[in-house]
């Protein structure tokens, strides 16, 4: 099994999302660290995300140079025990890790893009 530190971990994900909760599960299980690229608060991660993984969906976790594209917390947790990249954890999860957001948590996605905005009227 590979060390800890030995795992460099980047996931492209949203600010509040199912999905990304559930990624973001699978690394507080295992104590890895990862780099966050929230590509709601950042356009530019987004992009970034759509040109390593080929498409645009989310959650995308590059491990080690290996993309994962549009995968749940579940997925991540597999793949990353079949590359022994961690071991067996009888940990449970804090949170799902193979649900979709919720309403709550679209509704603070749409909070979140709109903040900040203005609305100007020209006459």
């Amino acid at each position: 099994m590979a060390d800890k530190q030995d795992i460099e971990i980047t996931a492209y994900l949203k600010t509040f999302c199912g999905w990304s909760e559930g990624v973001r599960a699978i690394f507080r299980k295992y104590d890895l660290e990862w780099e966050e690229k929230d590509i709601i608060k950042n356009p530019a991660y987004r992009w970034e995300m759509e040109q390593k993984s080929g498409q645009p969906l989310s959650p995308c976790v590059m491990v080690n140079g290996t993309m994962l594209p549009d995968v749940s917390g579940e997925e991540v947790e597999a793949w990353m025990k079949e590359q022994n990249l961690v071991g067996e954890n009888a940990a449970k999860p804090d949170a799902p890790i193979d649900s979709a957001c919720t309403d709550e948590e679209h509704e603070a996605m749409a909070a979140a893009a709109t903040a900040g905005s203005t609305i100007r009227m020209i006459d």
